[in-house]
């Protein structure tokens, strides 16, 4: 399983910035940290996320509920967890509204991550 690493995540939200426009900077690292790590996480040796979709779905989460940065959390959330499902084996196959609407949903109706998951196995291909 590959992760991301804080570069990356932190690439992805210039580049969401410089396409979509928005505030500059990071609001909280220690909770920007904590949403990277989040699908790594275990206890007693066990994967709290133990599948890809899963996984997936606690790094958008994190992302988008954290809100780390000062603006464009919900962009750098899921194409940041795009790029982690390309990293390793899937592509995600969605429209621009499907992808607004999924991340609006995930912030404002609290959607669990059981249904995150189905969401991200439902809208995605091996490479």
């Amino acid at each position: 399983m590959t992760y991301l690493t804080l570069d990356e995540v932190l690439a992805v939200h210039e580049k969401m910035l410089l396409i979509g426009g928005g505030r500059e900077g990071v609001h909280d690292f220690t909770l920007l940290h904590s949403a990277i790590e989040r699908p790594k996480a275990s206890f007693a040796g066990k994967s709290l996320y133990p599948t890809i979709w899963l996984k997936a779905a606690a790094l958008i989460h994190s992302l988008i509920k954290n809100h780390p940065f000062e603006d464009g959390n919900k962009r750098t959330a899921y194409f940041s967890t795009m790029r982690f499902l390309r990293n390793n084996g899937y592509e995600v196959v969605a429209s621009s509204k499907e992808v607004v609407n999924f991340a609006v949903r995930i912030d404002i109706k609290n959607l669990k991550l059981t249904e995150i998951a189905r969401w991200f196995k439902s809208h995605s291909k091996n490479l």
